[in-house]
């Protein structure tokens, strides 16, 4: 029987998972954006409503509510194919072309020689290629690939991920259950690692993991699972399991390698430990062990599409579009220095002053600080942002991922600014008003008035 505190938790609940399945079934595509506002508006506004309703939630009915809203936001995500990103099509293609035998770093999905492979899934014919997800290759055949001219960008673990669910459907819909299975998963990790707790909830519970993890399925979300799990490893002092997670985090997406100044947290403030060293060695070893057989199977080629992803989302010099804070105060062909600068001081500070009982807390202040220095425009990158608040707790950092939803939305250098601008706001002014608070003695309570009794 439901009590009267935990009802209307579960009444938001429900609220946030229908009001998810409206967004993911009609609130708008790419080429439809407008709609998206206010959906993503309302879904933002009843996922704090069900956060702070949990609040009052008994302890003995926590996990089990957390679990239940975490299946419930994940499944959502699979009532349609992907609406906001055609990741998911590269994913589906680079198992497919794993499981015939072939690198996906050595041959681009455009290539002849892989024609073999095609299907209307991804090779659709006879619709106009007119869709948001749509666009024709160098001999005119439509595709839902993006950049079909180039090889894969991703690491061998998510390669190696895309392999293992080529199996179970060998299309969009397998790779999006696959993200709700990771993104569940991650969920159970968050619980084992603070060992049970409402803090879960901000991940299990929010909206991106919905529209990021599940619908849109991008990988980003195993490399938060294998993050959480390594920090978590990491605070119980089992170094060698927490390296080689973190080790497999990084060779999914590369920035998980930002939660490694965290897992060594306080470092440089004592004499580096047998399981420092442990951590540190097995985590590289796992991102090289890793790397192996596809440096053997494609040689250099295992770069992929990196070096030009680079240049072309704006990060290098000459083609520079990202920085939008510190392009503010310092001039162009300086911000990517000055981005290395904060980065290293804040790795630094972590390194020195970090709580090796709490790594997560290190974790997210460097990862977070990357992403608002680097002002990314693609808002499943915060999946880690988000993952690490449901450790941490202070969510105030949400702030991050959701400037890089209204970016991607957007679009444009003013939305840059402006977004990750209110985002630094929010990460500074939250910890002071908490702070203040704290400082400011509660009120006596009142007695009686001079010369009267209680009753």
């Amino acid at each position: 029987m439901l009590t009267r505190r935990l009802l209307p938790c579960v009444l938001a609940l429900a609220a946030l998972t229908a009001a998810l399945a409206l967004t993911v079934t009609g609130g708008g595509t790419l080429a439809d954006r407008a709609p998206l506002y206010g959906w993503y508006a309302l879904d933002a506004a009843l996922f704090t409503l069900a956060l702070v309703l949990l609040r009052g939630v008994g302890d003995r009915h926590v996990v089990p509510l957390v679990l239940a809203g975490s299946v419930a936001v994940a499944a959502v995500g699979l009532l349609a194919p992907p609406r906001t990103s055609d990741d998911a099509y590269r994913y589906v293609w680079d198992g497919r072309v794993q499981a015939a035998g072939t690198s996906p770093y050595a041959r681009t999905p455009d290539d002849p020689a892989l024609a073999r492979l095609r299907d209307p899934g991804l090779f659709p014919a006879g619709d106009g290629c007119a869709g948001w997800d749509e666009r024709r290759t160098a001999d005119g055949d439509c595709t839902r690939i993006n950049r079909p001219a180039v090889h894969t960008i991703y690491p061998p673990v998510a390669e190696a991920w895309f392999l293992a669910v080529h199996p179970f459907g060998g299309g969009v819909r397998g790779v999006q259950a696959a993200g709700a299975v990771l993104a569940v998963a991650t969920t159970g990790a968050l619980l084992a690692a603070r060992r049970g707790g409402r803090r879960a909830a901000l991940w299990g519970w929010c909206p991106g993991v919905t529209v990021w993890a599940v619908n849109d399925a991008h990988v980003d979300t195993l490399g938060a699972l294998l993050m959480v799990a390594g920090l978590g490893f990491s605070a119980r002092r089992r170094a060698g399991a927490g390296g080689a997670l973190l080790g497999a985090a990084v060779a999914t997406k590369l920035l998980p390698a930002l939660a490694l100044p965290g897992a060594l947290s306080g470092l440089l403030a004592r004499r580096p430990t047998r399981s420092d060293v442990l951590l540190l060695a097995v985590a590289l070893g796992t991102f090289v062990a890793v790397y192996l057989p596809y440096l053997v199977a494609s040689g250099p080629g295992v770069l992929g599409y990196l070096p030009g992803y680079l240049r072309e989302e704006g990060y290098e010099q000459g083609h520079l579009d990202r920085f939008g804070l510190l392009r503010i105060v310092v001039a162009d062909r300086w911000a990517p220095w000055a981005a290395a600068l904060v980065l290293a001081v804040v790795a630094l500070w972590v390194l020195l002053r970090g709580d090796p009982g709490r790594p997560w807390r290190g974790a997210l202040l460097v990862t977070g600080t990357a992403l608002l220095v680097v002002a990314p425009s693609y808002p499943w990158y915060g999946l880690l942002v988000v993952a690490l608040v449901a450790l941490d707790g202070r969510g105030e950092w949400l702030a991050v991922p959701a400037a890089g939803q209204a970016l991607y939305l957007i679009g444009g250098a003013d939305a840059q600014r402006s977004a990750y601008a209110v985002a630094l706001a929010c990460v500074l002014a939250v910890p002071t008003a908490r702070g203040l608070s704290r400082a400011v003695p509660p009120r006596p309570a009142r007695g009686p008035a001079p010369g009267t009794t209680k009753a």
